[in-house]
């Protein structure tokens, strides 16, 4: 898997938003991703340093449509935590 492949799109939710004051970011990765390559992603992209990755895997939900279930996709999120003095100025609001 390409190290560029690895992360998805970035969470922007009020919480995810909060966990910037404590240099934490999170994102959507791939469901096949480690947290080894999920750390050198994260490097790469935004030439940062990681001090610590922490993975959650959302289970999809069943849904209801008149008779028929169907089940919403399954997601993997990474909550990561930088260095002191790192920053994203991605997340950075103007």
């Amino acid at each position: 898997m390409e190290l560029l492949e690895v992360l998805r799109r970035p969470y922007i939710t009020e919480k995810a938003t909060s966990l910037q004051a404590q240099n934490k970011y999170a994102f959507e990765v791939d469901l096949k991703a480690n947290k080894h390559q999920i750390r050198q992603a994260v490097e790469v992209a935004f030439k940062v340093r990681v001090k610590d990755v922490h993975v959650l895997r959302e289970h999809g939900k069943m849904r209801h449509m008149g008779r028929f279930r169907t089940r919403s996709p399954e997601t993997k999120k990474a909550v990561v935590t930088l260095m002191a003095g790192d920053k994203i100025e991605f997340f950075q609001s103007v």
